[in-house]
């Protein structure tokens, strides 16, 4: 009988011979042959199941040894000027390893961003667990593209779609892959630039009819390489997945938790039920529950379905579609809250004291089941009296309960005075027919608030919690405005006539009283606007830095694992910190907590900056049909260029250049948010209320051009450009601008 391997022998021809990895190939290796090989699928398995090796169709590798050839990313010199890099895919359980990389006589010079093909060996360095020599060097991804595609005598011709961008790229012969005339295409560069600067392209998919509805949120897709389709053993991971029983689970299913979401929610991943505490000692007190579906039961670590979600960050919204970061067996089904059927989740028990403060919290893992999955109006209707059939029985024992427990977050809202800002939502309503209909804003219910401050607290309660019991997780982290940024807020309101405070500790309640003073004032849109624009981006962090805007000391979140990949990581700690089970946060991922937070805050900032130029083009094509007509706005940017006015039915944003004001110089004053016409003295700023002409709208870049005609009621003068000898007017107007700001300063300075 031919003898079995030991368990490191096969470890070490794995790793040795990572393209010779099949049970065929390992028995050859080792001489196995007849029944022998049932021992040597026993032994797979046992290493499979012990976690030292990962089976991928029919072959082995050992999930926790990179093979001695691998891709490399390089992450460049340290003080000692050492070059390290890391892996570029690792699918292990431990901690990313540490390449040290060893050059030789006539390696190119290497920096950070390389990507290599290397040889590594194992060593055993506190610095490092690997060193890495050259195979070769991996070129870097190519410039990729989307644009319209043009046939032409040699091939075609791209123009690109993205704003601003002029430069048409050119496609050669036999680089089109059957592209038709006029069809919107990716391209990728294929070559240097050739004729007048143009680059080569070659096309590498075919997007089909760029009028097509369809194609507005594709395009934003594509151009910020938004992942839209799961691979397939991640599909086949979800499908397999069947819903958790009661077992080690608290049973919740007779509590009436409801979920409360917009109309057309296709997933719930949020419950909640209030009711008044009935302990004496805590007299017009409430409970409140709060309860997420329990995404951590079914995406656990190193699974395929948690290195995709965590590659997507986010889920990311458009007008006609989702790109979800979780298939949708799990977002639209074991992992959503529908009404009527058992659901796993993990729910936070809250006691409020009788003016909203929160006495204490616990976390429960349960089982649950919703009797009602309601949407905003409906609950807003129930409340002012007007409730429909199903609401109507729930109005009593469960809505009107939740709404007595908000009266009291409202009073604790007031006491902790969060950024109250007052920007109004706007939503982009479809046809049938996939194009705008109608853009409106959407209004701010009671009942949108009501769930906004329940899941606030539920996620203040998993971050005292995790901190408590020393468990890592990931902080929602918002950091004070900077001393530039403010300083610009205080330049708007003083020209404004409002004041904001100097020489103090920042708090968003100067912030609220600054707002109050511009409500119900002409100014008060301006003052909302250019407040937010001072505010820092919040991101993700293992360290708790606070949250700024909601005026919170420890912040994270909890309540969207199915969309957000941070909550995702909360929810494992917390399994981890309860014990609950061994699918919580492994060493690996606590090891990875600040990378992964950097990464995930890139993909939040990618999906915002898809949304916002999805919307921009659905914009620009609601508006491709009124070109001509005439809008009111009101200018909400300023730059060397021209001004940016949103206009007031739609909320679009459009340009009007520098070059349609006349063909004076203007001086561009960036402190001040103004430009200056050097001959006309005329000065235009942000918050100027005006009058446009649509000149342009570009539905496939989302432009939009505008023709300024009034300002302030004045009808715009244009003027020309000084002959010459007319120079020193100019030098007068900017001589003017700086001692008019300089009585201002001396002004300001007095007490």
């Amino acid at each position: 009988m031919s003898r079995i391997p030991t368990k490191p022998e096969v470890l070490d021809w794995i790793t040795s011979n990572p393209t010779l990895t099949s049970k065929r190939d390992i028995a050859k290796a080792f001489g196995i042959k007849g029944a022998a090989r049932i021992d040597l699928k026993k032994l797979l398995k046992e290493l499979e199941e012990e976690g030292h090796l990962e089976k991928r169709k029919r072959s082995y590798s050992d999930p926790d040894r990179l093979p001695p050839v691998s891709v490399l990313v390089v992450t460049g010199p340290d003080d000692a000027g050492d070059l390290f890099a890391r892996p570029a895919e690792w699918h292990g359980t431990g901690p990313e390893p540490i390449v040290l990389f060893i050059a030789k006589s006539g390696d190119p010079a290497l920096g950070k961003g390389d990507r290599i093909l290397a040889r590594v060996t194992q060593v055993k360095e506190d610095s490092h667990q690997y060193e890495g020599r050259l195979i070769r060097r991996i070129g870097a991804n190519p410039e990729r593209i989307v644009g319209i595609f043009r046939i032409g005598a040699e091939g075609g011709r791209i123009k690109p779609i993205d704003k601003g961008s002029d430069s048409e790229w050119i496609v050669g012969a036999g680089t089109a892959g059957g592209a038709k005339d006029g069809e919107l295409v990716e391209a990728e560069q294929s070559g240097p630039k050739g004729r007048m600067g143009r680059p080569l392209a070659r096309i590498v998919e075919r997007l089909g009819d760029p009028s097509a509805p369809k194609a507005v949120s594709l395009i934003a897709i594509h151009q910020h390489a938004i992942p839209d389709a799961f691979p397939d053993d991640v599909v086949a991971e979800a499908d397999a997945q069947k819903p958790k029983e009661l077992e080690g689970r608290v049973d919740l299913r007779d509590m009436p938790l409801v979920t409360i979401d917009p109309s057309d929610a296709r997933d719930h991943d949020d419950a909640c039920f209030a009711k008044a505490d009935d302990d004496p000692a805590n007299p017009g007190g409430h409970i409140i529950w709060v309860a997420i579906a329990d995404v951590a039961a079914y995406v656990t670590p190193g699974s395929a379905l948690d290195r995709e979600a965590r590659k997507r960050g986010n889920s990311t919204y458009f007008p006609d579609r989702v790109v979800p970061m979780l298939p949708d067996r799990l977002s639209g089904d074991l992992c959503s809250l529908h009404e009527g059927v058992p659901r796993a989740c993990i729910a936070v028990k809250m006691t409020l004291g009788a003016t909203g403060e929160k006495l204490r919290h616990e976390f429960v893992r349960g089982l649950m089941r919703s009797p009602a999955s309601l949407h905003y109006e409906e609950v807003q209707a129930a409340m002012d009296g007007n409730p429909n059939e199903r609401c109507e029985a729930l109005l009593e024992p469960v809505i009107a309960p939740l709404y007595a427990a908000y009266a009291t977050l409202v009073e604790a809202r007031g006491r902790r005075q969060p950024l109250e800002l007052n920007l109004p939502e706007r939503q982009i309503v479809l046809g049938d027919d996939g194009k705008v209909h109608s853009v409106n804003f959407k209004d701010r219910l009671d009942a949108h608030k009501l769930i906004e401050e329940f899941m606030v607290l539920a996620n203040v309660a998993a971050a005292e919690t995790l901190i408590e019991k020393k468990t890592g997780l990931l902080f929602r982290v918002h950091e004070e405005p900077s001393p530039e940024k403010l300083n610009a807020l205080r330049e708007t309101a003083g020209a404004a006539g409002l004041t904001l405070a100097r020489g103090q500790v920042l708090q968003t309640s100067h912030l609220n009283r600054l707002l109050a003073q511009a409500a119900d004032t002409d100014d008060s849109e301006l003052i909302n606007l250019t407040t937010l624009r001072c505010m820092t981006q919040a991101y993700y962090s293992p360290n708790n830095f606070g949250h700024f805007g909601l005026a919170l000391k420890s912040y994270a979140h909890f309540t969207s694992p199915i969309r957000r990949y941070a909550d995702l990581i909360v929810h494992r700690a917390l399994v981890t910190s309860h014990g609950w089970g061994d699918d919580g946060l492994t060493p690996a991922d606590v090891d990875d907590l600040e990378k992964t937070g950097t990464h995930i805050s890139d993909t939040e900032r990618r999906s915002m900056m898809a949304e916002r130029d999805t919307t921009d083009r659905y914009l620009a094509a609601y508006l491709s049909e009124r070109v001509g007509e005439e809008f009111t706005g009101k200018i909400n940017g300023i730059a060397k260029f021209g001004m940016f006015v949103k206009l007031d039915d739609s909320g679009a944003d459009g340009l009007v250049p520098i070059r349609t004001l006349g063909n004076e110089y203007f001086h561009f004053d960036g402190d001040a948010g103004t430009l200056e016409g050097a001959d006309t003295g005329v000065v235009y700023r942000i918050g100027q209320r005006v009058t446009a002409k649509l000149a342009q709208a570009e539905a496939l870049t989302g432009g939009v051009a505008l023709e300024l005609l009034t300002v302030e009621g004045v009808e715009v003068v244009r003027g020309s450009r000084s002959p010459a000898g007319r120079a020193p007017r100019r030098k007068a107007a900017s001589h003017k601008r700086k001692t008019d700001k300089t009585k201002r300063k001396v002004h300001r300075s007095r007490p």
